[in-house]
């Protein structure tokens, strides 16, 4: 199990998550974004705004996803 804040996964706050590989810590924080687009929370809209940038660069996309992931791997098991 390893942990990751939502600002760690290119979020805007400091709220963690805990997961057992990259691909479950991604749904969460997805899950998550989600929530506070609902919510309408300022913070996470500006996110979401820069995120739909990147989605229309796939391969700016496929390396930010890669830093997240090596991110994650590099962490210590909680």
């Amino acid at each position: 199990m390893k942990t990751m804040t939502c600002r760690q996964l290119g979020g805007a706050c400091d709220m963690k998550f805990q997961a057992e590989s990259f691909e479950e810590m991604a749904e969460l924080s997805k899950q998550h974004g989600i929530e506070m687009f609902q919510q309408q929370d300022e913070d996470h809209m500006n996110v979401v705004s820069e995120m739909m940038v990147l989605m229309q660069d796939p391969v700016a996309l496929q390396k930010w996803l890669q830093e997240r992931k090596e991110q994650y791997n590099n962490l210590p098991q909680d």
